[in-house]
């Protein structure tokens, strides 16, 4: 994991669908390796909680076979997957009526190239590496913005603020720099002030693999050097706790 990848944005709840509209479905399209299953099976069990239903696929063709026999609400597109050129896919999945919002995933050298290619706010890119609870949040987002639902700028807890639309962080009004790791472990903190959130969850937030438990207890006391160790209280036999 690139600790200089851009700050991840918060989580942010999918309103439920009711329970006579179909769940809210996304296309994950990303080449095949252990990361992508392991970051697929995180994705499920966050999302479907939130009324997602998750799809991966590994390749192009399986991807048009996916959206012809299905559809999907939004989709996930790196440009490395393999078959069909995945410039082509992305300009069939945009002359579909009515078309399918695209969060594509790019390597850094191919960003400007794939920004042209994208529809306005209706569209998104991720720049590879990044942390999984950015991709998630991303999705959260772009399921939101369809549905017309706007999404809050900031997020506070007791002193602590994060500018979501800046990817800063304030303490005290004081701003903090914080690597994409430490940010997606506050993230995951603060979408639960007050509440106890568990180990295992908090590395599932933050790496793509398994982690120990001692490297998040690492990260977490990086964390606290720079927001307050006051803020951040253990919870022994669970995990940790945002504090105001």
């Amino acid at each position: 994991m690139n600790d200089h990848a851009p700050p991840v944005s918060p989580s942010l709840p999918i309103p439920a669908p009711r329970a006579e509209m179909r769940a809210l479905s996304v296309l994950l399209a990303l080449p095949p390796s252990a990361g992508t299953a392991s970051l697929g099976r995180g994705l499920r069990q966050d999302l479907a909680a939130e009324g997602v239903d998750l799809v991966v696929v590994a390749d192009g063709i399986e991807l048009l076979d996916t959206l012809r026999s299905r559809g999907a609400d939004l989709l996930v597109l790196d440009m490395e997957l393999p078959g069909p050129e995945p410039s082509v896919l992305l300009g069939a999945v945009q002359s579909e009526s009515p078309p399918t919002p695209v969060i594509t995933v790019v390597p850094r050298e191919r960003r400007a190239g794939v920004i042209g290619m994208l529809r306005g706010d209706r569209d998104d890119f991720l720049i590879r590496p990044f942390v999984p609870d950015e991709l998630a949040s991303r999705i959260r987002l772009r399921l939101r913005a369809a549905a017309g639902l706007p999404a809050p700028t900031v997020l506070g807890h007791g002193g602590l603020s994060v500018d979501v639309d800046a990817g800063q962080v304030f303490v005290d009004g004081r701003r903090v720099a914080l690597s994409p790791t430490e940010y997606a472990l506050l993230l995951a903190l603060a979408e639960q002030a007050g509440e106890p959130v568990a180990l295992d969850d908090l590395g599932r937030r933050a790496w793509t693999e398994p982690v120990s438990a001692n490297l998040v207890q690492v990260y977490v006391s990086y964390l606290r050097r720079k927001i307050g160790p006051e803020r951040i209280r253990t919870i022994r036999g669970v995990g940790y706790q945002l504090d105001g």
